[in-house]
């Protein structure tokens, strides 16, 4: 099979990845505690809910994006269509972004900062396993229009 039609992941990682990250945050928590101060515990509570809400934006702003444009969410599947409207004007990867801001707010709302490190983490694995395939499978399908993309688009943030 040509590069061209190739799919950019063989099994839809991202998901999982922040799922186990969220899991492993909540196991280390459990076996070596971070210990949180006491002091303005509303605030943190406060910015988590920030945090998920724009979380949930962007991941819902982002899907609706791309079936807008007629080509899959699904990160295993072939792009039909380079998508650069919505978030994706701002940031390449905004799904991916999202799942980062709620595992990170999940953490300041429930108070685990295990989940800030886990979410790190998940962030430069989804990089390497899923995000560095998907570029390459961007670069073979739309060429020089998904390198000037590139060249006017973070790749997170």
């Amino acid at each position: 099979m040509n590069a061209y039609r190739m799919k950019p992941l063989a099994f839809p990682w991202p998901p999982f990845i922040y799922g186990a990250a969220i899991a492993a945050a909540f196991l280390l928590q459990a076996y070596f505690p971070l210990s949180v101060a006491e002091t303005n515990i509303w605030i943190a509570r406060a910015a988590g809910g920030v945090l998920i809400a724009t979380a949930v934006i962007l991941d819902v702003w982002a899907m609706r994006t791309l079936v807008d444009c007629h080509t899959t969410i699904l990160p295993n599947r072939c792009s039909t269509h380079l998508v650069t409207s919505g978030p994706y004007r701002f940031t390449r990867n905004p799904i991916y972004l999202g799942y980062t801001l709620a595992t990170a707010g999940i953490g300041l709302a429930m108070l685990n900062p295990w989940c800030i490190v886990t979410a790190m983490a998940a962030a430069a694995l989804t990089s390497l396993v899923a995000i560095k395939r998907e570029e390459l499978h961007l670069l073979s399908r739309f060429g020089v229009d998904f390198e000037r993309y590139c060249h006017h688009t973070t790749r997170w943030i």
